[in-house]
């Protein structure tokens, strides 16, 4: 992930309803959920939700996939690499191979 990627991520988490959207679909996993699912899990109207899941996708943190009429949306864990990884990237003098244990360790199969 480059730099101008990375800010519009971290802006896009810097909003409360997106970070509890992020969130809930990390906690779905590779399941995901549905846009309507989302609203109701976190009472919020659908039309606003709309608006924060594209915020969310062209920040390259969630990905979605269109189900008949519904579209399901699902954590984009590589996205989700990408951006840590960036973060990291100078971590420990610019020695990042001292971090990897890190990024490992946080990173799942998903």
């Amino acid at each position: 992930m480059d730099f101008n990627q990375s800010l519009m991520a971290l802006s896009a988490l810097g909003q409360e309803t997106r970070l509890q959207v992020f969130r809930l679909l990390i906690r779905a996993g590779t399941h995901g959920m549905q846009a309507g699912e989302i609203s109701d899990a976190l009472d919020v109207r659908q039309n606003t939700m709309s608006a924060n899941l594209s915020v969310l996708l062209r920040a390259g943190l969630i990905r979605n996939a269109r189900e008949g009429r519904t579209i399901r949306y699902y954590a984009d864990f590589d996205g989700i690499r990408g951006l840590l990884e960036f973060l990291m990237e100078d971590c420990c003098g610019g020695r990042a191979e001292l971090c990897k244990p890190v990024l490992d360790a946080i990173a799942c199969e998903c």
